[in-house]
């Protein structure tokens, strides 16, 4: 569905001056210098507004479209954003996924997604790519990740910065309200596409958005402001703890990582938590983490004494005379 738009042009003069307001919203620390960036572009608001601002601001960008084939009408937009990229000069690249899957779609997409990105990150020589992600759904992530059960890691919510694979990713507009990059889009009668699986109340982010957000509202609380500063105080807290963790020295070897028993005994229970997410991220990588069942299972086994050893998953954990091992199970097989 399309917004604020009463032809199939980009109005690309309009599209400019939207740019020039937009690009004056991004982070100081974001420098066209880089290179070549992409912008995961869905051509709805946010993802719109993002490739805007850095076309205008100077940048040397690329839109990368993903169509999830999830709606009848998504190829039809896909082909109408090839054409509002060209309008803009900007380079476009689209990948239709051919399979659909009727449970957790959402997770499925996201894997599939950055396949199409990885590749393209490959064959275009491209480092950097830019999330149109905002404020409202950081909210909506911190939100999700409370109710998940999560720790203080991902209570966080979406990171600014950080590398994912062979690509960096930034999310400039996380401390942007929705509401504003709207306005200047709605102010120059730049279009966008409204994504009509928004309105899918079988996807948990439209429940949170839709049903329990809105309830909150009218109840006087304001609940992107409330879970913003739940998640700052996340942040700080992770800031903390992880300090104590960094001052616990791991020692890395070919099957696994260890940390002496005597420095995993004397943490609290919340930095024994986050220390033993980092022994398994140095394992598996960045991506991996144990999930709370596993945490509170390691944990009751500590305050047993620690005697023998635990399976969890792929790795096992077991105390060898004075130190604390964490193994990958395949390892251990060969």
């Amino acid at each position: 569905m399309l917004r604020r738009v009463t032809n199939s042009r980009f109005m690309c003069k309009p599209a400019r001056q939207a740019g020039d307001r937009l690009a004056r919203l991004l982070p100081a620390d974001i420098d066209p210098a880089m290179g070549r960036v992409a912008v995961a572009w869905s051509g709805g608001a946010d993802s719109t507004s993002l490739l805007l601002a850095l076309h205008a601001g100077g940048w040397d960008v690329a839109a990368w479209h993903v169509d999830h084939g999830w709606h009848e009408g998504s190829a039809s937009q896909a082909c109408l954003l090839r054409m509002w990229a060209r309008q803009l000069g900007v380079p476009f690249f689209c990948q239709r996924l051919d399979t659909s899957p009727t449970s957790n779609r959402e997770a499925h997409a996201r894997i599939a997604r950055w396949r199409c990105f990885e590749g393209w990150a490959v064959s275009q020589g491209i480092r950097h790519l830019f999330l149109g992600h905002q404020a409202d759904e950081q909210a909506e992530t911190v939100c999700l990740r409370l109710l998940q059960g999560a720790g203080v890691r991902g209570c966080r919510g979406m990171l600014r910065k950080r590398r994912m694979g062979r690509l960096i990713v930034y999310r400039p507009w996380l401390g942007v309200r929705k509401a504003v990059l709207v306005g200047i889009l709605a102010d120059h009668r730049v279009p966008w596409i409204e994504d009509v699986t928004n309105e899918d109340l079988s996807l948990w982010r439209n429940r949170v958005r839709r049903r329990l957000f809105v309830g909150m509202r009218e109840t006087g609380v304001d609940p992107i402001e409330l879970f913003l500063r739940w998640g700052s105080v996340a942040e700080r807290l992770f800031d903390c703890l992880h300090e104590r963790v960094a001052s616990v020295p791991l020692h890395r070897y070919a099957a696994g990582v260890s940390v002496a028993w005597s420095d995993w005994l004397a943490a609290a229970p919340p930095v024994r938590a986050l220390l033993l997410q980092e022994m398994h991220r140095a394992l598996f990588g960045p991506a991996s983490t144990p999930g709370r069942r596993h945490i509170e299972l390691v944990e009751h086994w500590t305050a047993q004494g620690g005697h023998g050893g635990l399976d969890l998953s792929r790795c096992r954990l077991e105390r060898r005379k004075h130190r604390l091992h964490l193994s990958a199970r395949v390892a251990m097989l060969r």
